[in-house]
């Protein structure tokens, strides 16, 4: 997968018109896809798509993730920036104002392999 392209239909929150996500033709159907470039149904119509957005909305993009570093360590990071064309991440910091942002920046579609969701320990 790569990038949105003209094929992708953008699908905005109804009330805001917030982008969440866009459908990507898929055969008779739309495979619905999140803003980190993730597929989040397999083929499905288009109602369905939609309505698969609509749920998963925006608030996982406030939780916490883990970005794995080339020395092959896991980071806990949040997410700071979603584009089409990259994420951007920084190190957590909880908010301290006197920490060092650190930030690093992920191609889209972002790889679960590279930025999951932090791991329970």
């Amino acid at each position: 997968m790569s990038i949105p392209t003209a094929d992708w239909i953008e699908h905005r929150r109804g009330l805001d018109r917030e982008l969440v996500g866009w459908m990507r033709p898929d055969g008779e159907g739309f495979v619905a896809v999140d803003l980190l470039g993730r597929p989040v149904t397999d083929a499905v119509d288009w109602f369905e798509a939609e309505a698969t957005l609509d749920e998963k909305g925006l608030g996982y993009l406030a939780d916490a993730y883990e970005l794995l570093l080339e020395g092959g360590h896991w980071l806990r990071v949040r997410i700071v920036e979603v584009t089409p064309r990259s994420v951007r991440v920084k190190q957590e910091d909880w908010g301290d104002v006197n920490a060092t942002q650190v930030y690093y920046t992920v191609p889209f579609p972002v790889s679960p392999e590279r930025l999951r969701p932090l791991q329970p320990r």
